[in-house]
């Protein structure tokens, strides 16, 4: 069978079982449009939240008290704060986990991380395993952790502001999750900054403690010094040590004693004014975001894959039929070598 043929037999077959071909194509149209019909739409929220600290209210006060202080105003957005990074706390498994055990009264007073595991459950694919769930609230809280990674985010935008979205097949977990993230990420925001202020001011006051002892030490050595004269026999004079080089040690002592009690003061300052520290822009609120596939592409792509897959299916006689020809030649070799060689015996 030359190629000519091959080409000739698999139109002549197409045309003889277009109907064929075209059955097997609805088929995959109408089994891909149902299936699209049953993948569930996700629904997202989107929520935004920034410091108060940022706030430019009262910035005279602000700036009087940063001139009294020596110290520079609060901070104006997240990014800008070097000490705790906002969104690796936002994303951290010790927030996730202490979301996943929170229990949402409205939903049956069940945790956010049972009702995760029974919607994964719920809308999980055919080859996809199903999640038990966990005996311990260890493994629970985990589990949950897990599951919310997959379907959160968060970043800073351009603004400074932080931005957290919440993705979920379950229309009703997107607010109640949302907000307890926010919720979350506060309290633990507030609580490291917290911590923070008073690591700082514990810091500056054993500082000042150790310099008011070496302090007290100068002074003990310039009084042993005043009272410590010297007399010169053959002049009849007596004179006492000199406490130049004392006195500017002290004094250097001094200033750095200075420089840490305003540091102690603006300790202080911070520690007092620490909270409150998030407010909610954007609230995870409806209307939300749905992300949906269309049945009707869905159905186009069942169409041509099935419009292939019944093609194939048809002429797969006919490639059959041409590579057991091909075979016979490669073996025994073309019918005209065989006259050939018979002719000439």
């Amino acid at each position: 069978m030359t190629t000519q043929d091959l080409i000739r037999n698999i139109f002549l077959k197409i045309g003889r079982y277009k109907i064929v071909i075209l059955i097997i194509a609805i088929l995959f149209a109408v089994l891909f449009f149902f299936y699209a019909r049953r993948i569930p739409a996700v629904y997202s929220s989107r929520a935004t939240v920034f410091p108060l600290t940022a706030s430019s209210e009262n910035s005279m006060a602000n700036s009087a008290l940063s001139s009294i202080l020596g110290i520079s105003d609060a901070p104006k957005s997240f990014s800008q704060e070097a000490s705790i990074n906002i969104v690796e706390l936002a994303i951290s498994r010790t927030t996730r986990e202490a979301v996943a055990m929170e229990r949402i009264a409205e939903l049956g007073n069940k945790r956010i991380a049972e009702l995760l595991i029974e919607n994964y459950n719920k809308t999980k694919s055919l080859f996809s395993k199903s999640i038990d769930k966990p005996k311990t609230e260890a493994l629970l809280a985990a589990t949950g952790a897990e599951i919310l990674k997959q379907n959160m985010s968060a970043k800073i935008n351009k603004n400074g502001i932080l931005e957290i979205n919440f993705s979920s097949s379950d229309q009703d977990l997107v607010s109640p999750v949302g907000y307890m993230m926010i919720d979350k990420i506060s309290e633990f925001y507030k609580d490291l900054k917290i911590q923070k202020a008073k690591v700082d001011f514990e810091f500056t006051e054993k500082k000042i403690d150790s310099i008011e002892k070496v302090l007290r030490t100068f002074d003990r050595r310039a009084i042993q010094m005043s009272k410590t004269t010297l007399f010169v026999p053959s002049e009849k004079l007596q004179y006492q040590i000199p406490k130049e080089n004392l006195v500017s040690e002290k004094d250097r002592v001094m200033r750095q004693r200075d420089a840490s009690a305003n540091n102690r003061e603006e300790a202080l300052w911070r520690l007092q004014k620490v909270t409150p520290i998030i407010a909610t822009l954007d609230k995870p609120d409806p209307p939300f975001d749905v992300q949906k596939p269309s049945a009707s592409i869905y159905a186009v792509i069942g169409l041509v894959l099935g419009t292939i897959i019944g093609i194939l299916l048809v002429i797969s006689g006919v490639f059959y039929q041409y590579i057991k020809s091909e075979m016979k030649k490669a073996i025994f070799g073309d019918g005209s070598d065989q006259h050939v060689s018979t002719t000439a015996l």
